[in-house]
């Protein structure tokens, strides 16, 4: 009975040491074969090098309306809306003062008369001439301002959109109207200093309005300052947009797409495309001589169901676009159709 028992545990060790090497065998089968992988060619086009802007549409020149001293507002003859023309009287002040100089204003008026016409014949001194001359000067003057200073008219033609007192109240702090000029309005974008010889005045912007979903409005870069700024390392650029149809509004949110021009560059599917775990790093698998390499690229815009590769990969160049999974640098592979 032991011998039996000894034969039937020395059979199943050998049956399992069979099976055992058998699937060695077949995981390292497994584990040797290719990974496979299907590849497409790089190539290489004329893109459009564009770059898009976000930015807060703003009138071309903004006024408070405001005197030089405190008085008391009379009469406030427009209100928020409102167009108006330059030199159109907007707020009258209190007047009490104006009304008191304009009569001794008129007084030294006559005295100067007076003294002029005897300084004629020779009944009066170029002194006395000079001095009745001087002091109505002096008054003219002190009245003229007094004027400006109690009617207050449009510096421009625009838009009121602000109005922070009604008929009656004590000017304080703020101004009494804002007048905004709405044709043209601007925009201000910052441009990185890689473009900064290839941004030209006068050039053409495309804009696009939050407001207007599917319309296209034009404007031209008027001003292109002459400083980068050495944190962000970008310039200001002003755009200039016509807006005689009254469209655009200040506070409107804006994109402006800007042209650089054309670049030589490569295009390969996005499925090409593998990101680095924990960053953000894009990476695309080249194949050459049966194996692959794990190249890290630059990437510029998408473009469709491609992308735009500014470094990393070269025109010719196949690179993988589907079985990247089993994939390390250096491994070797089989291409499929």
């Amino acid at each position: 009975m032991k011998v039996r028992y000894y034969i039937m545990s020395l059979a199943a060790m050998a049956l399992l040491t069979a099976c055992g090497n058998k699937d060695g065998k077949q995981s390292e089968a497994v584990a040797s074969a290719k990974p496979q992988v299907k590849v497409a060619v790089a190539k290489s086009a004329e893109i459009p090098q564009t770059e898009t802007y976000t930015a807060t549409v703003e009138s071309d020149v903004k006024n408070n309306i405001a005197p030089n001293t405190p008085y008391r507002i009379e009469k406030i003859y427009v209100d928020v809306g409102d167009q108006v023309r330059k030199g159109q009287l907007l707020v009258q002040l209190d007047a009490s003062n104006l009304h008191q100089l304009k009569l001794r204003v008129d007084n030294l008026q006559i005295e100067y008369d007076r003294t002029n016409q005897l300084y004629q014949v020779g009944g009066a001194s170029k002194a006395e001439y000079d001095n009745a001359k001087m002091q109505l000067d002096v008054l003219m003057a002190q009245y003229k301002q007094l004027v400006e200073n109690t009617h207050l008219v449009a510096p421009i033609s625009g838009v009121v959109t602000a109005r922070n007192y009604d008929d009656g109240d004590m000017f304080s702090m703020n101004p009494v109207l804002t007048i905004e000029q709405t044709n043209p309005v601007k925009l201000k974008v910052n441009v990185s200093e890689i473009f900064y010889s290839l941004v030209k005045k006068g050039q053409t912007v495309d804009i696009a309005l939050d407001a207007y979903e599917g319309e296209q409005f034009t404007g031209k870069v008027t001003i292109i300052y002459p400083t980068v700024d050495a944190t962000t390392h970008t310039f200001p650029v002003e755009i200039t947009i016509n807006n005689s149809s009254q469209k655009v509004r200040p506070g409107m949110f804006a994109r402006a797409t800007v042209s650089f021009g054309t670049a030589h560059h490569v295009l390969v599917p996005d499925q090409a495309l593998v990101k680095q775990i924990g960053a953000g790093d894009r990476y695309v698998y080249v194949y050459k001589d049966g194996k692959v390499s794990y190249n890290k690229v630059e990437l510029g815009k998408h473009l469709g169901e491609q992308y735009e590769i500014i470094s990393g990969v070269n025109p010719g160049d196949e690179v993988v676009i589907a079985g990247q999974t089993r994939l390390a640098n250096g491994r070797e592979v089989e291409v499929v159709k």
